[in-house]
């Protein structure tokens, strides 16, 4: 992988940033070809800030709250990614809604990860939601990022199975799990050409999804597939 180029990434957050730290493991291993150029947070208390520091990376602020309006502070923020240059934009817990100029300018180079099998429970509160609904599978999904929230096309997903005497907190630890495992693999395949936003759905090694990938945990590294066949 050292030969290789990679594929330059900014990464914003507004938490702990624990996606953003298996993003960062999986670089340094080797694994992911990135370069993390910045990690940028809406929040200056946010945890994941420290976790770029440790790893040697540039953490920056553009906090919402010193903006009179949404598109003021959209704006600092297109600045400040774009100094890095990056080939795409990760959102890695960051808990903000983007405007449609921001998602325009970075259509098609800005990946999402939610805690649902999406179309399933956008928005907040997921796991509660899951459990309340009574259903039997649950997950995480990663998608390309467009104007409709939690609502572009779907990449790939993990699924989690819903135990019996789930609450919300030990379901979402599972599906966080998955999260760690599916983020850098969705990046991986960007990173390497293989995944790409063209006329409005996913496309993956030259092919449209119809489906987003689906993962089950315990399935061997290569045993993503599709109903079409394997990805």
């Amino acid at each position: 992988m050292s030969g290789r180029k990679r594929l330059p990434v900014v990464a914003l957050i507004s938490g702990r940033g624990t996606n953003l730290q298996a993003i960062i493991d999986q670089a340094r291993s080797g694994e992911l070809p990135v370069e993390i150029r910045a990690v940028i947070s809406n929040r200056p208390d946010a945890a994941g800030l420290e976790r770029a520091r440790r790893a040697g990376i540039p953490a920056e602020v553009v906090d919402h709250r010193d903006f009179p309006s949404r598109e003021a502070f959209e704006r600092a923020l297109m600045e400040a990614i774009d100094r890095h240059r990056p080939g795409l934009v990760v959102l890695a817990g960051f808990m903000r809604v983007l405007g449609s100029a921001f998602v325009e300018h970075y259509r098609g180079r800005m990946l999402n990860i939610h805690p649902s099998l999406l179309p399933e429970f956008r928005g907040l509160h997921t796991h509660e939601r899951a459990l309340q609904a009574g259903v039997r599978e649950h997950g995480a999904s990663v998608h390309f990022v467009t104007e409709e929230l939690d609502g572009g096309p779907v990449v790939v997903q993990a699924v989690v199975p819903v135990l019996p005497g789930d609450d919300p907190e030990r379901l979402a630890a599972r599906v966080l799990e998955q999260e760690h495992r599916i983020y850098p693999l969705a990046i991986r395949w960007f990173a390497e050409g293989r995944l790409a936003l063209r006329d409005g759905r996913a496309w993956l090694d030259g092919r449209p999804l119809e489906r987003p990938v689906r993962i089950v945990p315990g399935e061997a590294a290569g045993g993503e597939r599709t109903a079409g066949g394997e990805a």
